[in-house]
């Protein structure tokens, strides 16, 4: 690569990186904003939070790109522009091609990127996402408890505790518990703990007394520690049947037909999965965009603000309609080409004008 491509590829490529980081950042705010409810209701520590913020990424980051290139692209260009730099490339002798070639390579290496996250790491990361999640709601010191609230875990069961430390430990505890035979047996613990004994859940009660009525009969007593058997509350979980976005190119482009779900649900998955491949197309389209913003007209001696607004705005409708069109496909799989022709048209017109005489 010439001295000058060199040059023009880093200028475009610095600033790309920042400002996908930017975007990258306000996405994370919100992404972690709408997780936060989770760890506060279930009392979860910072690591899981973090956990679940870093496998969200991944798809925040295959959305963002094209936007952030197209940003990066348009300062940067009009920068070069502005300061004369593009005028001494022509000048000395550079053609047309040879100037857009390291922004072409930048938007390449951006479709790549972007096209590994969503045939691979998307899949993984989200599928750990919603394992990690479904561990978090299935936490039985979580669901089962909540401080200061009365909660009904299963039918016939009442808990109340007065305070739930982070280490686990509950003070204050109150379990009622109506059985079949008609008994009300009711517990009072100053402590608490859930742990496991032979690999089941128990509720470890300290220091406390149990009351019991039956048949019109009050009887009373106290202990020093007590295990209430939770194996009635810890059901078995429905096998989890990960979402589209979970899921990989093959398993949506190729469903199980012999599953009901993944019958009803087809054309969704196969939008899904022609959206992962055309989706990084638009960064082609983006970058071809915003060169023939800046390059693609004449020397204006008072700027190119209102030729770069009027590509914004394009830019801007490509993305949306390839947003549309998404979400027609997946109501018709016929509309699926229509995922393709959107990028690749916009990338087409963009160098159209960049060609034009």
């Amino acid at each position: 690569m010439p001295l000058l491509e060199r040059y023009l590829f880093r200028q475009l490529t610095i600033p790309t990186l920042w400002a996908l980081a930017a975007l990258a950042a306000l996405g994370l705010l919100s992404q972690s904003l709408s997780g936060l409810d989770i760890i506060v209701d279930s009392r979860q520590t910072i690591w899981v939070f973090i956990r679940l913020t870093i496998l969200a990424m991944p798809q925040l980051i295959s959305v963002l790109f094209p936007v952030a290139l197209f940003i990066a692209a348009l300062i940067t260009l009009n920068r070069l522009q502005t300061e004369r730099e593009i005028t001494v490339c022509f000048a000395g002798g550079m053609s047309r091609f040879q100037v857009i070639a390291p922004a072409m390579r930048v938007a390449v290496l951006a479709t790549l990127t972007c096209l590994l996250i969503n045939l691979w790491i998307q899949p993984l990361s989200q599928r750990a996402w919603r394992d990690q999640t479904a561990a978090v709601r299935a936490d039985l010191a979580s669901t089962m408890i909540r401080e200061g609230d009365f909660t009904h875990p299963i039918p016939g069961v009442t808990v109340y505790a007065q305070e739930v430390g982070r280490s686990g430990m509950i003070k204050n505890l109150f379990v009622n518990q109506k059985t079949a035979d008609g008994a009300d047996i009711t517990f009072n613990a100053r402590e608490a703990r859930i742990i496991r004994r032979d690999g089941a859940p128990v509720l470890l009660m300290l220091e406390g007394s149990v009351q019991t009525y039956t048949r019109g009969q009050l009887g009373y007593g106290t202990f020093r520690e007590y295990g209430y058997d939770l194996g009635p509350l810890s059901k078995d979980q429905p096998a989890r049947r990960y979402k589209a976005s979970d899921r990989f190119l093959h398993e949506l482009l190729f469903p199980d037909m012999t599953q009901q779900w993944e019958r009803d649900n087809r054309t969704e998955l196969l939008a899904e999965g022609h959206a992962r491949i055309a989706s990084p197309l638009y960064n082609l389209a983006m970058m071809s965009l915003a060169l023939a913003a800046v390059i693609g007209g004449g020397f204006n001696r008072l700027g190119y603000a209102g030729r770069i607004g009027a590509f914004a705005a394009g830019a801007l409708f490509v993305r949306i309609l390839g947003f549309g069109v998404l979400a027609a496909c997946e109501e018709s799989a016929a509309l699926n080409v229509l995922q393709y022709v959107v990028p690749i048209g916009a990338t087409a017109w963009g160098l159209r004008v960049l060609y034009r005489p």
